[in-house]
């Protein structure tokens, strides 16, 4: 009867174990007669699929017989009590659980001294590890731990590297484009399989480079562990140990390591990990970097709009039905990875398997916060049209803003504009006016509008006198903002705007790059970015015509202040007989008389009674002196 084939791997790998410690022990001459009688011959004549553990370690470390039998007898002291005992007998009391190379030598056949030299596979691979507080043959060696499991048929990763690392099982949802990328680097893999360079994946979809790692991994028949930029060993005693013990792994477990730099920089450690760790290795990062040893590099971006169409048709499966238009402006709003499509579209149907399409859109608009909260003033929109008071040219220009918002699906995808390229089908605006005309009301009005996030973000302070400050920090806005969602209000555009002059410095020549970065990413930029500026005569035309729409607010005429006067309060106000016509003859913008409104109520409520127009009066002349502006008698005439 073959009892190989009817016991589980686990069990016939263990009683191979306890042959090659009988096999042993016979050296010691211990009698293992009875061993072998009780397990039978079988075990040992019939190989085992996959070979035991032992027999694996030795293929993979390219071990020599006597190498093999030096990792043996230290697992045996471990595992086998009368071997341990009579290893402990020759070696004495200080030796229990360790055996010492010069027993090795006296005991086990075909030995040979280079078995312990620093570069061979038992101490370059820390299969076994020596004391140090004898010489090299009398001190006690004794197996790795890892190693101990290894052969008992326990193949974990090692606990050392537990803690920096965890591992990534098959992507469940992944986009079409980065599964081709995956199977294009498997081919390049396959290529160069004697000497794999390092995969190197970057672009602005870290989600989605670990999902073609993965892939990878398991189209390789490996597990993939993944090392974040943050865990990466900080000295180099701590990248040594890493290399050491991460290059053991690979080829026990075996496994791809994939580093995920993301947007962090590399420090001299993490460059030097990178340098050093043995092939298969996926390096991911959002921008490319140099490195030393051969590579591949592959850009994985998030999907294009059509795709994220999609995999959110999947993502909601039946629920999906009706929410075309849904899709659509999700696609085109948000620039999402497909594992998070997967999950926000996973919770988004209800116990009877409907979708709120409001509350899709808001999970989907919550995303960008935590990322831009401490780069930008979030404002909360709640302004309507009908708050705002502009030229009907004004409004028009507006409305056409919003309505390119809504239908770039349509335009770029459905008619083929973006298959020209996605450079310039950005939405960009300049809006151009004196303070208090409505240029952050407009941009809030067009936030509520388009369900988007509005975030402030002060030009004047982002704008630095080092060289490459500024780009710098016009980068990490716009990654920040990459999600979507987000309408970027970019305020006191002129000072970043200014208009060129002769360039006479590297300042100046650095200057006019960071306008032509802030442009480019103005231009590939998903959601809808504006600029703002006080001073539009300060900025050069050449970048007036680098964005879509220009929209000059300008100070409000009388009927225009009417209007805004009969808009200013809301509805829970209580008023008494005030005349919007009268007040309309002060000569103020929106801003201002959004101010005297606001600052007359609080007087009313001080005097415990409705807004007057004295009230309105008080707090014009506060206003004007705030604003070191005279107040003419003619502006507030009639008004008390």
């Amino acid at each position: 009867m073959n009892r190989r084939r009817s016991i589980p791997w686990s069990e016939a790998n263990q009683a191979y174990l306890v042959l090659e410690f009988a096999r042993l022990r016979r050296k010691f001459q211990i009698g293992s007669e009875a061993v072998l009688e009780e397990l039978g011959e079988e075990f040992i004549l019939e190989p085992l699929d996959p070979p035991p553990a032992i027999e694996r370690l030795t293929t993979i470390f390219g071990l020599s017989p006597f190498e093999r039998d030096v990792v043996l007898l230290g697992a045996g002291v471990e595992m086998d009590s009368k071997l341990a005992a009579h290893c402990s007998e020759a070696l004495g009391r200080d030796y229990r659980g360790a055996i010492s190379f010069s027993l090795a030598l006296a005991t086990l056949p075909d030995p040979h001294w280079s078995a312990l030299a620093p570069n061979a596979p038992l101490r370059h691979f820390h299969l076994v590890e020596i004391g140090a507080e004898r010489g090299l043959t009398s001190a006690p060696l004794r197996i790795d731990e890892r190693i101990l499991h290894y052969l008992a048929g326990v193949n974990l990763l090692d606990p050392r590297l537990a803690p920096v690392l965890e591992e990534k099982g098959p992507p469940h949802w992944i986009a079409e484009t980065h599964r081709a990328l995956a199977a294009e680097a498997m081919a390049a893999f396959d290529r160069e399989s004697r000497q794999p360079p390092v995969l190197h994946l970057c672009g602005d979809d870290p989600h989605g480079q670990e999902d073609i790692a993965a892939l990878l991994a398991v189209n390789s028949g490996r597990h993939c562990f993944l090392l974040r930029a943050e865990n990466i060993p900080a000295t180099t005693a701590e990248v040594d140990q890493f290399v050491t013990l991460w290059t053991r792994e690979s080829s026990l477990l075996p496994a791809i390591l994939l580093i995920q730099c993301g947007a962090a920089a590399l420090t001299q450690a993490g460059r030097q990990l990178l340098e050093r760790v043995p092939a298969p290795l996926i390096f991911a990062s959002r921008d490319p970097l140099r490195l030393e040893r051969p590579s591949l590099r592959f850009d994985v971006d998030k999907p294009e709009p059509a795709e994220q169409k999609r995999l959110w048709e999947q993502a909601l499966g039946s629920a999906a039905a009706g929410l075309n238009g849904l899709f659509n402006d999700l696609a085109e709003q948000f620039r999402l990875s497909a594992d998070t499509i997967a999950t926000v579209g996973g919770s988004a149907p209800t116990s009877e398997g409907r979708v709120d399409p409001n509350k899709l859109w808001n999970a989907c608009r919550s995303l960008a916060r935590p990322r831009l909260e401490d780069l930008a003033q979030r404002i909360h929109p709640v302004a309507t049209w009908n708050d705002l008071v502009l030229p009907e040219i004004q409004m028009e220009v507006l409305h056409q803003l919003a309505a390119q918002a809504r239908y770039r699906m349509t335009v770029h995808e459905t008619w083929g504009f973006a298959e020209r390229g996605r450079r310039g089908l950005g939405i960009s605006a300049l809006f151009a006016g004196a303070s208090g005309t409505g240029k952050t009301l407009a941009a809030e009005v067009l936030a509520g509008a388009l369900g988007l996030e509005l975030y402030r973000i002060d030009l004047s302070a982002v704008v630095s006198k080092y060289i490459g400050e500024t780009e710098k920090n016009l980068k990490q806005v716009f990654d920040a903002a990459e999600e979507g969602g987000v309408l970027l209000l970019f305020d006191e555009a002129d000072a970043l705007f200014g208009k060129r002059g002769e360039v006479k410095d590297s300042v100046d020549r650095y200057a006019n790059l960071e306008v032509g970065y802030l442009l480019q990413r103005i231009e590939n930029f998903q959601g809808l970015a504006i600029l703002t500026t006080n001073l539009k005569s300060a900025l050069d035309k050449a970048f007036q015509r680098r964005l879509r729409f220009t929209v000059d607010f300008p100070f409000p005429d009388a009927a225009e202040r009417e209007a805004i006067w009969q808009r200013i309060f809301p509805a829970k106000t209580p008023t008494e007989t005030l005349d919007a016509k009268l007040l309309a003859q002060l000569n103020m913008t929106g801003g201002s008389i959004r101010n005297i409104a606001l600052n007359a109520a609080f007087l009313a409520a001080q005097a415990g009674g409705p807004v007057a127009m004295k009230h309105l009066l008080q707090a014009a002349r506060l206003e004007a002196v705030k604003i070191e502006r005279p107040l003419s008698t003619t502006e507030t005439r009639g008004w008390v």
